[in-house]
């Protein structure tokens, strides 16, 4: 009994494609929605940005769970050096669209992993081309709602997978949790998988 409680894991988030994710790999979790404050300072960069908020729902999980493994990301889109967060309504979905559209832009995925004392915290970035897109193609994905709650307004396992012309890096980092990496990671830390 007490190996089991070594090897639990806890994933912090609510996202239902993290979740999907994990329970491809096989590997029995629990689910802990946080509620951490996910307000930056505005000076921090795309990459320490998601290295911090990962770490931030990481640690609050972890309070509850001091003897699991807890693992938290944090996902963004980066255009010019710039976050492009989950659009505020419609207008602002297809006004985001509309920026990325036959451009390249960056997925950043931040992963923190925390277990007792020790914590490992890392990001994946993935390179993301973009075709060009017309305004009724970015109108009608947008009335799909499918891009609401999304990093950059749309979802690449989804139909806004049909934007995306070129992708360079882990593709599940840009759905919302870098696998082959965080599996490497937790093995470093100390998971048996």
């Amino acid at each position: 009994m007490h190996a089991h409680l070594e090897q639990h894991l806890i994933l912090a988030s609510g996202s239902p494609r993290r979740k999907e994710i994990l329970e491809n790999l096989r590997i029995p979790f629990n689910v802990m929605i946080t509620d951490a404050d996910e307000s930056i300072d505005p000076g921090l960069s795309p990459e320490d940005a998601v290295q911090y908020l990962a770490a931030k729902k990481a640690r609050h999980a972890a309070a509850a769970f001091p003897d699991s493994f807890v693992v938290a990301a944090d996902t963004v889109v980066v255009l010019d050096g710039r976050i492009l967060g989950k659009p505020e309504d419609e207008q602002d979905a297809i006004r985001t669209l509309g920026l990325l559209s036959g451009r390249t832009h960056h997925v950043l995925t931040g992963v923190s992993i925390l277990k007792g004392t020790k914590e490992k915290t890392f990001y994946v970035s993935t390179e993301v081309v973009f075709w060009d897109l017309s305004s009724e193609e970015i109108q009608s994905y947008a009335e799909t709602g499918e891009p609401l709650d999304k990093a950059g307004s749309y979802g690449i396992q989804g139909l806004g997978g049909l934007f995306v012309k070129e992708i360079k890096g882990d593709y599940f980092s840009v759905v919302g949790l870098p696998a082959s990496r965080l599996i490497r990671e937790l093995r470093e830390i100390g998971f048996s998988v």
